[in-house]
């Protein structure tokens, strides 16, 4: 996609391979104290306009009506790149939120989701990471599945059981465990590069790793959430494990989400085009103030974000 006018967009392949670039003495640092690049509703660039709607609640009726379908796609896109172009641009975390199409004449095919399904499925999204993760094995990959939307009471057990096996199955001895603590040097000695924290209690498996603390603002107001994540922050150090801090934006889950998405013009994208440069350079200034870890982004490819994260191993860290 290309940039507007006066925006600064992140070259795709600039930190292809930043992790084996770093020096030395992050090398020996526990993962969860380096400063790591991510994105928010990873797969939401991919959105299939003639899914039904699954959120927000107050459009679902409204599912059968293309209009509606395009409206909550303007406003539920949060990334613009495919996942591999995420990976080329230096991108280590993805927020992956699964869920199960009603009615899918394949008891165990998944897609992810955000306000409506993807096109593309789990499982080839997930091969495809497993590619690029063997093509570059001194990158580390976390990779946070999570919400599980359509996973009743019926088919829960079954379907967690399938997609776990399937993914150790796939990334086999490239998952670091959860029974050890990771730094680059240990990944690269053990030839383990790919971190699955997988929100659901009863998947005890010491190859996944549990929930991964995600803080945000949850508000559209860049300084609402900059304010909120500073208390967060203040709080999420010292760590044992890996946190999030997410530099997005949230639509309200109530009737005044209307007042966003009805605008005739209007997209999520557009609104985060003019928050981002802003919000980076919150970061900046906040990191000589708080430890981070993993950041969060829409739009990771736009304004120096990868680029912003990456560099404070070197400045902050």
């Amino acid at each position: 996609m290309s940039a507007e006018k006066g925006e600064s967009t992140t070259d795709i392949t600039s930190n292809s391979d930043w992790m084996s670039k770093l020096p030395s003495k992050c090398q020996n640092k526990d993962l969860f104290h380096l400063a790591i690049p991510g994105s928010h509703d990873s797969m939401s660039y991919d959105l299939d306009i003639k899914s039904s709607i699954i959120e927000p609640d107050v459009l679902k009726r409204f599912s059968k009506i293309c209009c509606a379908r395009k409206i909550v796609r303007r406003w539920a896109t949060t990334q613009e790149e495919p996942i591999a172009k995420q990976l080329d641009a230096g991108v280590r975390y993805f927020d992956l939120r699964v869920a199960r199409k009603p009615h899918d004449t394949n008891p165990t095919r998944l897609y992810f989701y955000h306000g409506l399904f993807t096109r593309t499925d789990v499982e080839t999204i997930l091969t495809d990471i497993n590619d690029w993760a063997k093509a570059h094995p001194k990158e580390i990959l976390i990779l946070a599945l999570s919400h599980f939307k359509g996973f009743d009471d019926t088919n829960k057990s079954h379907l967690h059981d399938h997609l776990i096996k399937f993914i150790k199955n796939l990334f086999g001895d490239k998952l670091f465990p959860s029974t050890e603590i990771p730094t680059l040097k240990s990944c690269w000695d053990k030839g383990r590069n790919v971190i699955v924290s997988y929100d659901y209690q009863a998947a005890h498996h010491p190859q996944l790793w549990s929930k991964i603390t995600y803080y945000y603002g949850n508000s559209m107001k860049p300084a609402e959430v900059e304010s909120k994540l500073i208390q967060d922050l203040a709080h999420a150090w010292p760590s044992k494990n890996f946190f999030v801090c997410g530099l997005n934006l949230t639509l309200p889950e109530n009737a005044s989400i209307l007042k966003y998405i009805l605008r005739l013009y209007g997209n999520l994208p557009s609104v985060i085009r003019r928050s981002l440069p802003s919000m980076v350079q919150w970061l900046k200034e906040q990191a000589l103030k708080t430890h981070v870890n993993i950041v969060a982004s829409d739009l990771v490819t736009s304004h120096d974000f990868v680029s912003t994260v990456v560099e404070l191993n070197y400045k902050y860290q």
